[in-house]
């Protein structure tokens, strides 16, 4: 793990124990990383609850619940499955916060609708709170594009996370982040 992903994922611990907030990942294409790199951080037992690698559509639907119809209409790599996965951790898990990846890594497997690089998130709370965003980051190797997508998913978590320790008021989901990897500056 690099170390802007553990410092990530250390940060977002420690909120998360301050404020009592618990976590799950559905994943796909990282196949367990975010899981992984909260676990990595010592006392993240308080935190981490579980996490779902749905790698198969069949496993989508069959542990969180994505309708197959989403599937065959918007298929595995898109919003609405991103979306339907993070509500499906947040059921199936009765956590706080829950974060969802799905995409395409490579080298293989991209169209021109969706090409390689191509990864859709979700996040979403208890409280209601939900975001989505769409990377490209290109054809860059499976490998970056998995470590890329861990410390995206992180940010998402702590942005909920933040927002809940604020203890803002139920919002309405936010609007969709489109998003380019390209020329994206380090916050």
């Amino acid at each position: 793990m690099n170390s802007d992903t553990a410092d990530a994922a250390i940060a977002l611990i420690q909120l998360c124990i301050e404020r009592k907030l618990t976590i799950a990942t559905a994943e796909s294409c990282t196949g367990g990383l975010v899981a992984g790199a909260l676990t990595d951080v010592p006392g993240s037992s308080a935190v981490v609850d579980r996490g779902f690698v749905t790698y198969s559509n069949n496993a989508k639907q069959q542990m969180l619940g994505v309708p197959a119809a989403t599937l065959k209409q918007y298929g595995a790599v898109s919003r609405q499955t991103a979306e339907a996965m993070a509500r499906g951790a947040l059921t199936k898990a009765k956590v706080d916060l829950a974060v969802a990846i799905t995409g395409i890594a490579g080298p293989g497997g991209g169209s021109v609708d969706k090409p390689v690089g191509l990864v859709h998130f979700a996040a979403a709370s208890r409280d209601g709170t939900s975001m989505h965003a769409a990377m490209r980051y290109g054809d860059i190797g499976r490998t970056d594009v998995r470590h890329k997508s861990v410390l995206q998913a992180l940010r998402m978590l702590m942005e909920l996370a933040e927002a809940h320790a604020a203890g803002a008021p139920r919002k309405p989901a936010k609007q969709a982040k489109q998003a380019s990897a390209k020329g994206q500056k380090k916050p």
